[in-house]
């Protein structure tokens, strides 16, 4: 794990390649992408069961969809626990996307003119929720309440399954959200399926959820025939502290995103070179306890940064430039610096706010933007399963009064139709 000094000669040069680190190389899968799609579109079923046969290694035989019968049976299976923990995750996501639902709006003008702005759901949206290095139920949660708060009637839920098998606690998470058509597919595949539609997958209108390159790449490709909620790469967490943390609860933070994915990227900007080192230290330490050892290893050791600032307000500046997908500001001020924290997915305060809480049963959403995208790209919400229709009503006054300024407009224009259409019914 790399220690980098503001103040070294090669710092910008080696920050760059931090700031640049969404290094998904679409184009060397782009091809293979665009065959999947353009086949699947072509074939429909047949294509997608002989994907599934070559990626997923298993035979469909018609046991592409999962059951209700599945799902409850899974749901059933789970401890107590378990299941107090998914009610408790459902109920807290909810309750937080609930207070983002936009409502329609009407404003009346003096002159009798109405204008608003109309919120209505799409009527189909897909989920993909991966399940390749491990599954996540807690991604499921995060993609399918949102759309639930939005009112979209018709989910549509796609996940791999390796060697035809489902896990179990995504079974029951389905049963949870009263999910009623998942199917098992997984990739590109999947992606392709929902985005054009089978005999057997119905088209949606928007695609939202995580996935590899293959996922992120297919997402892209038929972005502009469905819409997407972002193009998402690999997990990252950032951490600003100083000597106020607890080095053993940051460097399991940090490690926390490492065990993901070898390329996840794990970053701490920090004023203390002591703190640095410690941190460095107890990072090793922790590693060989991990069950996931060699995954979070390889991430540390080929992706993971600290850098040593010469102050806090460079410790800013630097993770401002970042733009992580996660961050942490683990300072006893925490608050104090909301205000300059410009570009994060989800940020979380204080020394008691680890990011995993974030992950699970805060509330907000998880899936969020990676690579640097936080400095354009949202956290997924309702937004991502609404539209807004603009409306506009206007009676002859209204009209009359604003005639003169529209003509002088569609007349520079050289439209000469536009100004017509207004002219013939202000005369």
């Amino acid at each position: 794990m790399k220690i980098l000094y503001t103040n070294q000669e090669n710092f910008k040069s080696e920050f760059d390649k931090l700031v640049n680190r969404s290094d998904m190389d679409m184009a060397n899968v782009m091809p293979v992408v665009s065959g999947i799609i353009a086949d699947i579109r072509a074939r429909g079923d047949e294509a997608l069961n002989q994907q599934i046969a070559k990626f997923d290694r298993w035979e469909v035989n018609k046991n592409l969809a999962i059951t209700q019968e599945q799902m409850k049976e899974a749901f059933d299976g789970l401890s107590d626990e378990l299941k107090s923990a998914l009610k408790v995750a459902y109920d807290r996501i909810f309750a937080y996307h609930e207070k983002q639902l936009e409502k329609t709006w009407l404003s009346f003008e003096e002159n009798g003119s109405i204008l608003g702005q109309k919120i209505t759901p799409v009527d189909r949206a897909g989920l993909y929720i991966p399940g390749g290095k491990a599954a996540y139920p807690s991604s499921l949660l995060m993609n399918a309440v949102p759309a639930i708060v939005a009112g979209v009637k018709d989910i549509t839920v796609c996940t791999p399954a390796i060697e035809g098998k489902v896990n179990e606690l995504l079974l029951a998470a389905l049963h949870v959200l009263g999910i009623k058509k998942a199917y098992k597919v997984g990739g590109a595949s999947a992606i392709a399926a929902m985005a054009y539609g089978t005999k057997t997958i119905a088209k949606v209108d928007v695609i939202t959820g995580p996935g590899n390159i293959f996922v992120a790449t297919a997402k892209k490709l038929v972005f502009g025939d469905v819409n997407i909620d972002m193009i998402a790469g690999p997990s990252e967490i950032g951490v600003i502290a100083d000597d106020s943390a607890n080095v053993h609860h940051i460097a399991v933070d940090l490690l926390s995103q490492a065990e993901h994915d070898e390329l996840a990227s794990s970053f701490l900007v920090t004023p203390s070179a002591k703190f640095a080192n410690d941190i460095k230290d107890e990072i090793y330490k922790i590693l060989p306890t991990l069950s996931r050892e060699k995954i979070a290893r390889k991430s540390i050791d080929d992706k993971a940064a600290i850098i040593v600032a010469k102050d806090m307000d460079e410790a800013v500046e630097l993770m401002n430039e970042l733009a992580v997908e996660h961050l942490e500001i683990a300072v006893d001020n925490s608050l104090e610096f909301l205000p300059r924290i410009k570009h994060a997915g989800a940020i979380f305060l204080g020394h008691y706010t680890p990011e995993a809480v974030g992950d699970y049963l805060a509330g907000p959403n998880h899936t969020l933007p990676t690579g640097g995208s936080a400095r354009f790209f949202s956290p997924l919400g309702v937004n991502n399963f609404i539209k807004r229709s603009s409306i506009i009503s206007m009676n002859k006054d209204g009209l009359s009064e604003l005639s003169k300024a529209c003509m002088a407009l569609a007349d520079a224009e050289g439209l000469g139709a536009h100004k017509k259409s207004v002219e013939v019914r202000v005369k």
